[in-house]
């Protein structure tokens, strides 16, 4: 770890949401890994396991036209060695989800190895 690695996790989260909703998928496809195994779960999707399922569905994220607004919201990070992972809330036209955001160090930079989403259920007794 050197210093100033949380502000650097916490500054290629940010760019993972503007490039979401910059629906920019350059800059999401050079945001993911390419050296480590990747992983990606969507609300209400199935789990996908390489770099190529990833990237196909963040294309059709990304070029649907009635895609909602995605913000992120994350402050905190939890640095392992060559991993961080950070753990917040996205707001999908204002509904709250929680998410996870792993990242790995590869050639010096942060780079997102998985992404978790998934609606937050609210339990009644």
């Amino acid at each position: 770890m050197t210093e100033g690695d949380e502000q650097r996790v916490l500054d290629a989260n940010r760019m993972f949401y503007a490039a979401f909703a910059g629906k920019d998928i350059e800059a999401m496809d050079a945001l993911w890994a390419r050296a480590v195994p990747v992983a990606c779960v969507h609300p209400l999707g199935s789990l996908l396991t390489t770099r190529d399922e990833v990237m196909t569905t963040w294309e059709a994220i990304l070029l649907n036209p009635e895609q909602p607004r995605v913000v992120g919201v994350t402050d905190q990070v939890t640095l392992v060695g060559d991993l961080a992972f950070t753990v917040g809330r996205e707001f999908v036209a204002g509904a709250a989800i929680v998410v996870t955001n792993v990242f790995a160090r590869e050639d010096g930079e942060w780079r997102m190895a998985h992404h978790h989403s998934s609606h937050v259920v609210l339990l009644t007794e």
